[in-house]
């Protein structure tokens, strides 16, 4: 397992249904040392905190093994690391192994995985299409992120090590199906809401999802 990319971006204005939104889905590709700090990377900044960053979802992890699909599926061979705003382009840790909870050390800084991502209308202005969203749902790529547990220096290139496995809690694409409507599995919610990591709002999303089932 290595990390293939390390990508920073700070807010920019973008034109939307004549409107100016401001966005940090656009990142680059840096080379050598980047502090890892508890709510972001140096040289990266989350454009709406609202919805974006705080700590649970300091850094975005995606998987370099679907790019070449992405390539494919979007004719788009041009498709470079950070496309999807991700933070960490990884490879090796894929979303159907790894789970809601586990410890991932990079470098000298330390994680833990939270939850999936949760595309929202910016992932479209990236693309420059709307149906980006729909794919990116029913496909099951989320990518996840990552709470900062110790902070410290990564590099494009660094080994990483899962350090701390959790459990049975369920793995990333188990979360991302379960939320986005693509499973209904009673057992899977029970699951989900005993992962002690398991990010507030998410929790209480499958508190209300059990009640009613």
């Amino acid at each position: 397992m290595k990390l293939v990319s390390v990508n920073v971006g700070r807010p920019r204005p973008v034109d939307w249904n004549d409107t100016v939104v401001f966005t940090s889905i656009w990142k680059t590709s840096v080379s050598g040392p980047v502090r890892v700090r508890a709510l972001n990377l140096d040289g990266d900044e989350q454009s709406d905190l609202s919805v974006h960053g705080g700590a649970d979802k300091a850094v975005y992890a995606y998987p370099a093994e679907h790019y070449p699909d992405w390539r494919s599926d979007l004719h788009r061979p041009d498709l470079v690391w950070a496309s999807f705003g991700e933070n960490l382009t990884t490879e090796g840790l894929i979303e159907s192994e790894v789970r809601i909870g586990d410890r991932i050390r990079i470098g000298s800084a330390e994680f833990v995985v939270t939850q999936p991502r949760l595309p929202c209308f910016k992932l479209g202005l990236r693309f420059g299409r709307d149906d980006i969203i729909r794919r990116f749902v029913i496909r099951n790529r989320a990518g996840f992120y990552l709470r900062v547990l110790q902070e410290g220096l990564i590099e494009a290139g660094n080994a990483m090590e899962v350090i701390a496995r959790a459990g049975d809690n369920p793995t990333v694409a188990e979360m991302s199906a379960l939320r986005n409507g693509l499973v209904d599995d009673p057992d899977l919610l029970r699951r989900a809401l005993a992962a002690p990591t398991l990010t507030p709002g998410w929790r209480e999303h499958f508190r209300r999802r059990l009640e009613d089932a």
